[in-house]
């Protein structure tokens, strides 16, 4: 049996347009964009079209592109940039308990920096309550970020609300999406979410790791944490990974049309939300308006480290959470006030455009069968 990789949010297989543009710059075009000759002429103009690509999928300007290793540093370099530029402004920052650790993690250290962090908590579906935005952002609110999807059930977050409570508070906070598990599956335009900063990512599109952008609105400034030879106007400086950053480029353009994709993505959710609920034991963790590309589940009191492991040896690949958490306890079903039973269970199946209805087929046969062998239970 041909693997079935049910993992996608973790990280995609990397599609053949964007191999073949990575090996072209690495063995090609391989000059350093800074340099004056025609190699690096050719490298630069190799970042120049990525960056376009990048800014159309986002409705944004070339210029407002910057180039990171991926979500992670995306994330860092605005929390920590646009925290530190706004000090003088306030101190609050609003955020949310089901964030990415790269986040959470940034936000503890804000605090301890003497900044006051507010942690909007999600109800039982993993939604966050426009109403708690709005109640939360204060005049003295100086950034908010919030994701756009969480990353383990899939929820859909209201950054529209976050934008409206910015202005009715008339507060100097900035807005920061991290949007890894939007990008490329949802409509990301920047002008209409009214977003300030924005971070994304190439592994979950198709793309090579090690490549993500941040999207800086024009005007906004935000404090360097690095500090080099000036490329990415000094934001993120060092010598660009070009062969990467093609490759991100490659995977922005090999992407189908979103509406048509998402269609599809969600006929196979919804096939295989129906055979989890013929399956005893199983609860289904994400809401029913979650991006259909994630789809959490609780597998019966099983440990979810054990049935992930009778899949995986059938070459049948799903998640435990977050990859980010290294199999830890999930922060996010937690704050979703999931019982530990629940919570120990969870299992994540994420899709891809190269995923099929026969993959899922098998995928459900298997998880019957493995609960069965594991609980003791017959076949039903």
């Amino acid at each position: 049996m041909a693997e079935i990789y049910f993992d996608n949010s973790s990280t995609t297989r990397v599609c053949r347009e964007a191999a073949e543009k990575v090996m072209e710059v690495m063995t090609k075009d391989y000059g350093n964009p800074s340099s004056l000759h025609a190699k690096g002429f050719r490298a630069e103009q190799e970042l120049r079209a990525s960056r376009e690509a990048v800014a159309s999928l986002l409705g944004a300007q070339p210029e407002e592109i910057y180039f990171t290793s991926g979500g992670t540093e995306s994330n860092n370099i605005a929390l920590f940039g646009a925290a530190r530029a706004r000090r003088k402004r306030g101190n609050r920052i609003v955020t949310t308990a089901v964030e990415h650790p790269s986040v959470l993690n940034t936000m503890k250290r804000l605090e301890k920096d003497g900044f006051a962090v507010v942690y909007l908590k999600p109800d039982a579906q993993g939604r966050i309550d426009p109403e708690q935005v709005r109640e939360a952002v204060t005049p003295d609110t100086i950034l908010v970020s919030m994701m756009r999807v969480n990353n383990e059930v899939g929820s859909i977050l209201p950054v529209e609300a976050a934008a409206d409570a910015i202005e009715a508070a008339n507060a100097p906070a900035l807005l920061h999406m991290d949007a890894v598990q939007a990008f490329g599956k949802l409509p990301l335009h920047v002008r209409k979410l009214r977003a300030d900063l924005m971070s994304v990512s190439g592994h979950k599109i198709h793309g090579p790791k090690g490549i993500g952008a941040l999207f800086l609105r024009r005007g906004v400034h935000i404090e360097s944490l690095t500090y080099g030879g000036g490329q990415e106007k000094n934001i993120r400086p060092g010598t660009e990974s070009v062969p990467l950053i093609a490759g991100l480029g490659a995977a922005v353009r090999a992407l189908p049309d979103l509406e048509t994709e998402l269609a599809a993505i969600r006929e196979l959710n919804g096939f295989c939300r129906a055979g989890l609920s013929k399956i005893e034991g199983i609860t289904v963790n994400s809401p029913d308006d979650a991006l259909p590309y994630i789809l959490n589940f609780s597998a019966g009191g099983v440990r979810a480290e054990t049935i992930l492991h009778f899949l995986s040896d059938r070459e049948i690949y799903v998640s435990s959470g977050s990859a980010c958490s290294r199999g830890r306890e999930s922060h996010v079903l937690k704050a979703m006030g999931l019982p530990e039973e629940r919570i120990g269970s969870a299992l994540r199946l994420s899709f891809c455009r190269f995923n099929t209805k026969k993959e899922a087929e098998i995928f459900l046969a298997a998880l019957r069968e493995g609960l069965a062998s594991l609980t003791k239970r017959p076949l039903r």
